[in-house]
């Protein structure tokens, strides 16, 4: 399964590709897409939705994982990151593509193993779990550790599904 993971933003949305194949996770491509602060807010989110959908038809992801928002100091910025969360999103579902959602702490969980964990340990992990040969730029990072979170997720999911479908036929 092919899994791309966004970390939106105005000015920086990152954006990482990863492949699980049985139990491994193989590094595709990770990036971020930059916007300039002195453009207007219409030019940036544009940006944003023409990069994620040329990454999307390059790499033809099965499927999309972004970070959910928490954001508690400034409700402008809460609601220029919901701004660029939805282009992201519609990048996605304008591709045909299931989204799914995850908390900070849930992916932190996923990749650290503890959800307070700081940034550095969140790309230090990645860097080892996906043998890259340097740390990630840090919104890239943050896009790889939705992927791998989406791909440990996925995996929990699939085996209670097929728990439930075996335990059924021996009733």
């Amino acid at each position: 399964m092919r899994i791309m993971g966004i970390d939106p933003g105005t000015g920086t949305t990152g954006y990482g590709l990863v492949e699980k194949q049985g139990n491994r996770l193989i590094h595709l491509d990770n990036g971020a897409i930059f916007t300039r602060s002195d453009e207007e807010l219409p030019r940036r989110l544009q940006t944003i939705h023409a990069s994620l959908a040329q990454v999307i038809a390059d790499y033809a992801p099965q499927a999309v994982a972004v970070e959910q928002i928490f954001v508690a100091r400034n409700a402008l910025s809460a609601l220029k990151l919901g701004h660029a969360r939805g282009v992201a999103l519609l990048a996605a579902v304008q591709a045909g593509l299931p989204v799914f959602e995850y908390t900070a702490l849930q992916v932190k969980s996923a990749v650290v193993g503890y959800g307070r964990a700081e940034k550095g340990q969140v790309q230090q992990m990645v860097r080892l779990l996906l043998a890259l040969p340097e740390i990630a730029q840090e919104d890239a990072a943050d896009a790889l550790a939705v992927a791998i979170c989406h791909a440990h997720s996925h995996n929990l999911t699939d085996r209670l599904r097929q728990a439930a479908v075996a335990g059924g036929r021996r009733s």
